[in-house]
């Protein structure tokens, strides 16, 4: 069966999965929206098949699943919009903003019963799939916590620089656009985390996004989770997870490196694919034609990445 689907939102993330779609099998692009005319003409470039709507409800009104790449603020409308129609909905993460809504918006998720994921994209990656079962096996002995390392010489990075609304405090920073998907991993990993500390920099006088991020988490049994991020300097970009195992440790580093350590050097685990981002959205949609058949699948539920925010709204607000 082939899943027709509307994009909502056309910038980076949003032609990104456009491509990806294009490419599966069981996925055709029909409708695509974005008030910005340029991202809509890009988006046709890489799916000429698919047709400009003229609105967001339009294009929902076309389609089987509607993926969410808009930024934040918007997506509860069209979440909602898409589930009273009867579509599965595929969302962006952040979840939202607003902890409220939120919460609103995962009760209206579940109570309409239509299939609904968040594209966290390590979900149904092989980073998060063989950490995951090494620590069911035991193989990683005690888990004792986890280290969460960001940096960056600038903000938003170059690919990211059309978003501008990643700039600002409201809605975007490095906290909720990378960090989350790390604290997203652990949760998988080591269960339920709550922030006992953070302290986050901002900018003097200014709307703009946090700098720097400091904080400490926990499970519920005390095993801790320590984030150290921070913007700026000469310095290729640092994204990496260690989960720490008292026989050896798993680092993922940029999403997809798998890396072992047992005290020594860390070392990689497997070969890297090829295009990595091709192999993870793959992945991403291959489990969510089984999250849209109502079958077992790996992808980040409504509900965690509620949790997730709840993380990182706590975290943005700082905690003492």
């Amino acid at each position: 069966m082939i899943e027709r689907a509307a994009i909502i939102g056309l910038g980076i993330m949003g032609r990104r999965m456009l491509e990806h779609m294009v490419q599966h099998p069981s996925y055709e692009p029909v409708a695509l929206w974005d008030p910005d005319p340029d991202a809509c003409q890009k988006a046709l470039a890489l799916a000429q098949g698919a047709a400009i709507t003229g609105s967001a409800e339009e294009a929902i009104a076309s389609a089987d699943i509607v993926y969410l790449a808009c930024p934040p603020g918007p997506r509860k409308v069209y979440a909602l919009a898409a589930a009273a129609a009867g579509k599965a909905v595929f969302l962006e993460k952040p979840l939202g903003v607003d902890i409220a809504e939120s919460e609103d918006l995962v009760v209206r998720l579940t109570e309409s019963g239509v299939p609904a994921a968040v594209n966290f994209t390590q979900a149904a990656g092989a980073a998060l799939t063989s950490v995951a079962t090494a620590a069911r096996l035991g193989e990683l002995g005690d888990i004792v916590g986890a280290d969460i390392v960001v940096t960056y010489p600038a903000w938003p990075r170059a690919w990211q620089q059309a978003a501008d609304w990643l700039r600002y405090r409201n809605e975007g920073g490095m906290t909720r656009e990378v960090i989350s998907h790390f604290l997203f991993f652990c949760e998988r990993i080591l269960g339920p985390l709550t922030v006992v500390w953070a302290h986050p920099s901002y900018p003097a006088g200014s709307t703009l996004c946090e700098t720097h991020m400091l904080a400490r988490l926990e499970t519920a049994d005390g095993r801790p989770v320590t984030i150290m991020a921070s913007i700026g300097g000469a310095q290729p970009d640092r994204q990496e997870l260690t989960i720490k195992g008292l026989v050896v440790s798993r680092r993922i580093t940029d999403f997809y490196v798998d890396t072992v350590s047992d005290g020594g050097d860390f070392i990689e685990t497997s070969e890297r694919p090829a295009d990595p981002r091709a192999s993870s959205l793959k992945a991403q949609l291959d489990d969510l034609l089984l999250c849209i058949a109502g079958k077992p699948n790996r992808l980040a539920s409504p509900g965690e990445a509620l949790r997730v925010q709840k993380l990182v709204e706590t975290m943005l607000v700082g905690k003492s």
